[in-house]
Parts: C-alpha cells; sequence; structure tokens
C-alpha cells in the first residue's frame, strides 16, 4: 500500500510529535483535534522544533521548511480524515473513547485506509471489532519524546505499511502480538512500580534510585524522571489495566495512588515526584 497523506488524531504531547515526524518523513500530514487552543499550541511547538533542528544544525534549512509546509489542521474528525491513507489515534488511553473513534474513523475514511492506535497497553482487537475492517486496523506506538527517539511497536496484519511508514518517519519497528501492554509498557511499568515501591519502603531517595538506573543500568533517564515526563496519571492507568489483566505483580504502588489523588501528575501539573518550578 502506498501512503501520501496521514492524519493523525489528538494534538497533545505524543499527537504533535507524531505529526512533526509524519511531515519530516515526507508525508502529507493532517494534526486534528477538537480544541484550536491545542492545535494552536501543537503548531508552535512542532515549529519551534524545526527551527531548533535548523539553528542546531541537525537539519537543512529548506527542508525544515518544507516539511512545517506539509502540515495541516483540521477541528472535525470527518474532515481531516477523508483523504487519509492512514490514520494515527493518539487521544487519551481511554478504551470507551477509542473504540467511539474507530467507529466514527471507520465511517469517514476510504475502505482501504489503514486505521492505527498509538495506544500503549490496550486492546487493538476491541478498537478493530467495531469497524468493517478489522485487517485494516494495528497498533502504532510511538515513544515519548516521538523527535528523539526511534523505536517504533507494531502488530496485526497492517505491519508492513506500519514498518514502512516508521522507517520514513527515522523510526525502528518491532513486530509485537497483540498482548497488554505489549512489550516496552510492560517492562516501564513494572519497573516504574517497583521504583515507587522502593521510594515507599525508603530504600533510597527518588533522584538516588535514578542516578543508579542512569549509571549502572545505562537508562537514558530515571524511573521517575521518566514517569514525571509521562504523566503519573497516565502510567497509573497503565497500570491498573495490567493489574486487571495480567495480576498481582501489576498492583499499582500505594504512594503513586496518594500521588495522583494529591494532583501530582508530573511536569504537566508541576509537580510530580519532582517539582517543576514555572519559568
Amino acid at each position: 500500500m502506498t501512503v501520501h497523506t496521514i492524519t493523525v488524531l489528538g494534538a497533545g504531547i505524543m499527537g504533535r510529535g507524531i505529526a512533526y515526524a509524519s511531515a519530516w518523513g515526507g508525508f502529507r500530514t493532517v494534526l486534528q483535534d477538537t480544541s484550536q487552543e491545542a492545535l494552536d499550541r501543537a503548531t508552535s511547538e512542532i515549529t519551534a522544533l524545526f527551527e531548533k533542528g535548523v539553528a542546531t544544525g541537525k537539519l537543512v534549512e529548506a527542508d525544515a521548511v518544507a516539511a512545517r509546509k506539509r502540515i495541516s489542521t483540521a477541528r472535525a474528525l470527518e474532515e481531516s480524515a477523508r483523504e487519509a491513507d492512514l490514520v494515527v489515534e493518539a487521544v487519551p488511553e481511554s478504551i470507551e473513547l477509542k473504540v467511539q473513534i474507530f467507529a466514527a474513523l471507520d465511517r469517514a475514511t476510504r475502505p482501504g485506509a489503514v486505521l492505527a492506535s498509538n495506544t500503549s497497553s490496550l486492546s487493538i482487537t476491541e478498537m478493530a471489532a467495531v469497524t468493517r475492517r478489522p485487517q485494516h486496523v494495528l497498533g502504532m506506538h510511538f515513544f515519548n519524546p516521538v523527535h528523539r527517539m526511534k523505536l517504533l511497536e507494531t502488530g496485526d496484519d497492517a505491519i508492513a505499511t506500519a514498518l514502512m511508514v516508521g522507517e520514513k518517519m527515522g523510526k525502528e519497528g518491532v513486530v509485537v502480538r497483540e498482548s497488554p501492554g505489549f512489550v516496552t509498557s510492560r517492562i516501564n511499568a513494572m519497573i516504574g512500580n517497583e521504583a515507587f515501591y522502593m521510594l515507599q519502603e525508603g530504600v533510597a531517595s527518588a533522584r538516588d534510585i535514578d542516578k543508579a538506573l542512569k549509571l549502572g543500568l545505562n537508562h537514558p533517564m530515571g524511573p521517575f524522571e521518566l514517569v514525571d515526563l509521562v504523566g503519573l496519571d497516565t502510567r497509573l492507568s497503565i497500570l491498573r489495566f495490567l493489574h486487571r489483566t495480567l495480576g498481582e505483580k501489576f498492583r499499582p504502588c500505594p504512594l503513586m495512588e496518594q500521588y495522583v489523588a494529591a494532583g501530582r501528575l508530573g511536569r504537566k501539573s508541576g509537580r510530580g515526584v519532582y517539582e517543576y518550578p514555572a519559568s
């Protein structure tokens, strides 16, 4: 299948990152969100990424300008998806919301269009079941920050299209059979949850746990730095899902539950495990 146009649903951190990678990969890209404010913020940040790439010598200015021109925005799902060859959904991790969106996409897109979800843990089968094209529904799990992280997890019948698109975006694909949490979310959830148990038990401070994993295991970020970036509420939601589907080893740490209940969600709220003063 040839892909010319990619629609990305959701202008949050992941959606705008995927839109950036799509445009840089040479695809006409439509970024959709129901919030004009979210679209404006996303396009501003995408433009800033291209400008930074040029300023640091990582991107050629003419190529960056051309890539930025390949991005357009839309607020209506139907309008954004009408001409898409591939749709990548990047909305919040709610299976009810995703099922609703995939049913709408099935009506709005051409019969041959591939529908993908950026979910890190939820069931692709449930999403595919509400469409008339389950063979063209798959997962495409990108990693945050998308413009820097090379991995793409994918699986199911349309993998050739996903791998081809990922390669053009500068990603390296791995094929994963559908399973709760796939590979990375399952392992990251386990590591992050155990780190919270260690913090709760007073084994070491958050900074020393992060330092130990970065220096001892060569992780680029510590588990608390990572969860603050991803969002404690997002990580807790994934853990609850994995606990329901895979059992007791994924029971969320009570300390994480307390932080989320207190509004300590990470960078986006100004405080998670660490504090992030407003600049």
